[in-house]
């Protein structure tokens, strides 16, 4: 079993290969986002070492104290957890992808604040496909009017979508939720027309992302085969 940050990043990065291969789908076109929240900024920089550049946190203050132990210009900074509205501030211009933008308000704050810095912040709209009230995410049904939303938000990018599916401990049971999310990106692509291009999904974790590939993501979120247990 692999034991080293170094070791775990080549393993999954073979798992997304051999995935990708399966599935007839190009490995450039899938992007490892390693979930770093809980883990000491030494390990980040530890896979950062090994060629890991995209990372994953859930909570702006511990976003920020990492940024300032992890300074090398070819990071890329993702925000995954739930978004509330007074941090906002702590991530625009700051995050390269916001993964989490679940309602109007909290856009509007992004738009503003984004507006406010000169620069236009990209952002995925999470879908709650599972109907569980203990997550976050907008239903199926409501986001088009979402991405109407975003649309008035000159500083605002919609880059696609997001979900996070209700934990099952095998990876199959995920492939539906996966596949809604594609399909439903694909419908929306498809009423928008050129005005919008989604074409990111982020979606696959570390027990599914080959199920999660199989379907059509292209932003892996993935913690634990990386990092170890938290």
């Amino acid at each position: 079993m692999a034991e080293t940050i170094a070791e775990r990043l080549l393993a999954v990065r073979q798992g997304i290969e051999q995935a990708a291969a399966q599935a007839g789908r190009d490995p450039a076109g899938i992007r490892l986002v390693a979930v770093s929240k809980t883990k000491p900024a030494a390990e980040i920089r530890e896979a950062v070492a090994a060629g890991q550049f995209d990372f994953g946190e859930n909570y702006g203050q511990e976003l920020r104290d990492k940024m300032a132990g992890v300074s090398d210009p070819r990071v890329r900074w993702h925000f995954i957890g739930q978004l509330q509205t007074n941090k906002v501030k702590y991530l625009v211009g700051q995050v390269a992808l916001i993964h989490s933008a679940d309602s109007a308000k909290l856009i509007r704050e992004i738009g503003k604040r984004a507006a406010g810095l000169n620069l236009v912040q990209d952002i995925l709209l999470e879908v709650n496909l599972g109907g569980e009230e203990s997550k976050s995410g907008v239903a199926e049904d409501e986001v088009g009017g979402l991405i109407e939303a975003a649309l008035t938000q000159p500083a605002v990018r919609v880059r696609g979508l997001m979900t996070m599916p209700p934990y099952f401990p095998e990876a199959e049971p995920s492939r539906p939720f996966y596949r809604r999310l594609c399909e439903l990106r694909d419908r929306e692509q498809a009423r928008l027309g050129g005005r919008v291009n989604l074409s990111d999904l982020s979606m696959g974790l570390s027990h599914d992302y080959p199920v999660a590939i199989a379907e059509g993501a292209t932003l892996l979120r993935v913690g634990t085969a990386i990092f170890g247990a938290r």
